[in-house]
């Protein structure tokens, strides 16, 4: 990794439900259009399952419960270098509503529930493409 280069460290969320996961797509910014596992930053003093249900409730409107730690990936994107920490979660009540960004855009323009086998017709970011492939190779979410 340059060292001139942001480091970004976040969290993810692997929202499952049944034999579903969520799969959520950018409304906004850089990377708006490509479909990513929802979450984000992590504040000062907030542990990363705090950040990441302040997060999805933030997203998403939804009240999350965190399962289990699933994997940490680091992935250099051209302007930054990114640390995302998954975590396996589920709905309190399946009551997901689009929110906006900073009251402008759609934080997400889509989400969907997608079985494992059909994650890949998505056009994923690179670092949730990663997280994917992790979970496909060691069977982490069943």
């Amino acid at each position: 990794m340059r060292e001139d280069i942001k480091v970004i460290e976040v969290v993810a969320a692997i929202i499952k439900k049944d034999d579903s996961i969520l799969a959520t797509q950018r409304g906004y910014g850089e990377f708006k259009g490509k479909w990513e596992f929802p979450g984000g930053k992590i504040e000062p003093n907030e542990s990363q399952e705090q950040a990441l249900i302040r997060e999805i409730k933030e997203e998403t409107n939804a009240d999350i419960v965190v399962d289990k730690y699933i994997n940490t990936i680091e992935y250099t994107y051209t302007n930054f270098h990114l640390i995302m920490h998954t975590y396996l979660c589920h709905l309190k009540e399946d009551n997901l509503k689009f929110v906006y960004h900073d009251n402008k855009s759609l934080e997400h323009e889509n989400m969907v529930w997608l079985d494992l086998n059909d994650l890949d017709h998505l056009d994923w970011l690179p670092a949730d493409l990663l997280v994917i492939n992790d979970i496909k190779k060691h069977n982490k979410i069943i």
